[in-house]
């Protein structure tokens, strides 16, 4: 009987944005559903999405995940468009600050990472941030490369 009850795991990571933390200051990060169709799911379970250019945009009053890149399943005849703008879903009062705080000068809502919640769900992770200047990014480059020397030589005396 040890097979019978797999629980999903959780946290399934399908796509994750890696630069987006390179070019945003991330203020404020929530989760949010995404309404897909069945080849999108189907897509999604084998791994297969593109989050690196997308970001989250308003129209109607609604969030949706813009230029998300979902390629089309092997199925056949009933696929979907791979780079379709999807409607994002949250409470009303999560919509409300996001697109809120989007209008403010500068912030954006950026998809960190796509993925599988518990239940089978899938969740995309927005992170509402503002752009990085150019000088940001070299002192970030920096820091990062001090704070490797700096772990390798205490390594090195101990």
């Amino acid at each position: 009987m040890a097979g019978k009850n797999k629980k999903k795991q959780s946290g399934n990571s399908v796509a994750q944005n890696r630069r987006a933390r390179f070019d945003y200051n991330i203020i404020d990060t929530l989760e949010a559903g995404i309404m897909l169709t069945g080849t999108e799911v189907k897509s999604l379970r084998l791994g297969r999405a593109s989050i690196g250019e997308s970001f989250a945009g308003e129209r109607n009053n609604e969030l949706f995940l813009q230029n998300a890149h979902i390629p089309e399943y092997n199925s056949g005849v009933f696929n979907h468009e791979p780079r379709r703008p999807r409607k994002l879903l949250l409470h009303a009062r999560e919509l409300d600050k996001m697109i809120e705080a989007i209008h403010r000068k500068g912030m954006s809502l950026i998809p960190l990472s796509i993925y599988f919640n518990d239940r089978g769900l899938a969740k995309v992770q927005l992170g509402l941030g503002e752009g990085k200047k150019r000088q940001d990014k070299r002192e970030a480059l920096k820091k990062q490369d001090w704070d490797r020397q700096k772990a390798r030589l205490m390594r090195e005396q101990s």
